[in-house]
């Protein structure tokens, strides 16, 4: 270990585990360490046992459920764009080659009380309850717009500058309603909260765009895809990229530490009395605690069932978004359902999620309108974990700290 490299790399999350193996395909000198003894960091994937151990202590698993073996619950869930970054980065590096995706079959939002498709046809778009007549109309003239802007060729802009105008003025153009511009900007375009509305239209056009684009690109039922066996195949697939690259890994290499030089800049890592040397760092905020603040809390339960979520047409992988406003919340809800079908738990399993940034100090209230439309669940956990941002310059020092989202 006590030797020079470009770049060390603390923590097997995601993120850790992406930039390892580009920095390692650019052939950059790079360790990679974990404190502990799997990939994933927070963001790994647990099987039934671990998943018992982790909530419930030394209680084990009913046998009702399946065999611990089945099952991949992802700590941290999330579907991917299908024509997202992400994807790209995967495509482009050549990782996909480790891992075997599944299209996801539903994407819905929750409005005035129900649960409603996300129309990935136009066939679902006319039939669909979201909207009116006359407020289809309009909404497909915005629509038509955003699908044949071109950021590069002004002739498509109609004479607007969305690097000025807000998404609340361009939407405002066009004469929708509230219920539309909730649909739109949530179900579609993916914000988090209603933010978006005063910062450039550009945003929601991209977003929007991207939406699109991913839906069509396997004509499924939703934008996502999502990778057999969980998302914990992803770090996994990027270590062995940044393996056959030259990188080094450490699992199991308790208190590791950043040392910085006089100058606070990075200038290794120390782990059981041994020093890498290495120039920059890349980590998660557990490793630098010092250089982070608190901005946030998650609350998440975790359901094991024996059956789809209702009226979601039967769908055995499916998001349900619930816009803050049908809630009164600041920030969104999220529902996600995966299951035996990506091979992430016993045959006839299905696990769900309800996630959301914490907005008081009671998980299982504030969840309740999430977890509600689950219908009956054989099991239920709930987790809480902290959000956090680096407070440091990492042109200054040299460390480079990762960021967690909650969805």
């Amino acid at each position: 270990m006590d030797e020079e490299y470009d770049v060390i790399v603390l923590g097997t999350g995601l993120k850790e585990c992406i930039l390892s193996g580009l920095l390692s395909v650019d052939r950059l000198k790079v360790l990679h360490m974990d404190r502990n003894d799997y990939y994933g960091g927070d963001s790994t994937s647990l099987n039934l046992n671990q998943l018992w151990k982790r909530f419930k202590g030394d209680e084990t698993p009913p046998a009702s459920i399946g065999a611990s073996r089945d099952y991949n619950v992802d700590m941290v869930p999330k579907f991917m764009m299908a024509n997202g970054a992400l994807v790209r980065v995967l495509i482009h590096t050549g990782v996909t080659k480790y891992l075997s995706f599944k299209a996801v079959d539903g994407s819905y939002v929750f409005n005035k009380g129900k649960i409603h498709k996300v129309p990935s046809t136009d066939m679902e778009a006319l039939k669909s309850p979201l909207m009116g007549l006359f407020e289809k109309r309009r909404a497909g003239k915005f629509f038509l717009y955003v699908q044949d802007y071109k950021e590069n060729d002004p002739s498509t802009h109609k004479g607007l500058d969305l690097t000025k105008m807000t998404s609340k003025q361009l939407i405002s153009k066009y004469g929708l309603d509230d219920n539309t511009i909730d649909f739109i900007g949530h179900a579609v375009a993916l914000h988090k909260d209603d933010s978006y509305l005063s910062e450039p239209a550009i945003e929601i056009v991209k977003r929007m765009k991207l939406y699109a684009e991913s839906v069509a690109r396997f004509q499924g039922g939703s934008p996502y895809i999502y990778p057999l066996y969980g998302l914990g195949e992803l770090p996994q697939g990027f270590a062995r990229l940044s393996a056959v690259y030259g990188g080094t890994y450490m699992l199991n290499k308790p208190e590791c530490k950043v040392e910085f030089d006089d100058e606070g800049k990075v200038r290794g890592v120390t782990s059981e009395g041994e020093t890498a040397k290495g120039k920059k760092v890349v980590c998660d905020p557990s490793y630098v605690p010092e250089k982070v603040k608190k901005v946030g809390k998650v609350f998440r339960a975790i359901a094991i069932m024996s059956h789809p979520i209702p009226n979601t047409a039967e769908s055995h992988s499916v998001q349900i978004i619930i816009p803050q406003k049908q809630l009164g919340r600041r920030s969104d809800m999220y529902v996600f359902c995966c299951s035996y079908s990506h091979n992430v738990a016993s045959k006839g399993k299905f696990i769900a999620f309800v996630s959301a940034q914490a907005e008081s100090d009671n998980p299982e209230a504030e969840l309740k309108p999430g977890i509600d439309l689950l219908g009956p669940v054989d099991e239920l956990f709930f987790d809480t974990y902290d959000r956090y941002e680096p407070t440091n310059d990492p042109s200054s020092d040299n460390c480079f700290i990762s960021t967690v989202s909650y969805k």
